[in-house]
């Protein structure tokens, strides 16, 4: 049951949520009401409850001015924390929409994205590429059959950080031609004889544009996969 409190001589009342709400003592259950209670509202109802007790206050025992200036900083504070979230809203929903149109120009476009597979067709492969967050004393490529056989190395020594482009002409160590089908690509570096972090990149065009879940876009390939815009490591 809700109970309200009496202000001065006047019998005005106000109940116990506005006077939290001026004395800052409902923290943790502004919290769990903000849905429901915009800042706007809560200044509003805060200087409706300044203005009585401003009305009603005992004349030997005046409010403290340094209080009431406390208290309006802090309903200021929070307007404009609200008025912050809600731009920082619409600046995200902006940027979004900018990040969109954006990738929306890559359609038609060979790029290079991270895949744990490669297509070897007719003796031909796409482009190959490795990512490599920080330097690395070597850097290798490593092809594999469907039975775990390896059929192909790339040894690219030294590399700075960055993005490398590698060619690579399908074929086993002795020289052969590789047999048309889907091959299993990892990429590994070294760092100081310590074992660093590579990805393995394949081109392939890309045919859409969709938005992921969390409003960021996403490019879907011609090889089947679909990767967020932020993979995208090269546009060839």
């Amino acid at each position: 049951m809700t109970s309200s409190t009496t202000i001065g001589g006047s019998s005005a009342t106000v109940s116990p949520q506005l006077l939290d709400t001026m004395n800052g003592t409902s923290a943790s259950s502004a919290s769990s009401a903000s849905s429901s209670t915009s800042a706007s509202n809560l200044q509003t109802t805060f200087l409706q409850l300044l203005v009585a007790q401003l009305k009603n206050q005992d004349p030997t025992n005046p409010m403290d001015s340094s209080q009431m200036t406390s208290q309006l900083a802090q309903i200021n504070t929070v307007s404009g924390i609200s008025q912050l979230n809600t731009s920082l809203s619409s600046l995200s929903t902006q940027l979004s929409a900018g990040q969109n149109a954006q990738a929306a120009l890559l359609i038609g476009s060979s790029v290079l994205a991270p895949s744990s597979s490669v297509t070897v067709s007719g003796g031909t492969v796409p482009q190959l590429g490795v990512s490599v967050p920080a330097a690395a004393s070597d850097v290798k490529i490593t092809i594999s059959d469907t039975s775990g056989k390896i059929v192909g190395s790339i040894d690219l020594g030294p590399q700075a950080a960055g993005t490398v482009p590698v060619t690579w002409k399908a074929a086993d160590a002795s020289g052969n031609t590789l047999a048309d089908g889907t091959y299993h690509i990892t990429a590994t570096s070294t760092i100081n004889g310590n074992p660093g972090t590579a990805t393995a990149l394949v081109a392939s065009q890309v045919q859409a544009v969709m938005q992921q879940a969390d409003g960021t876009p996403s490019v879907s390939l011609a090889n089947g996969k679909t990767v967020p815009l932020t993979s995208v490591a090269g546009i060839l």
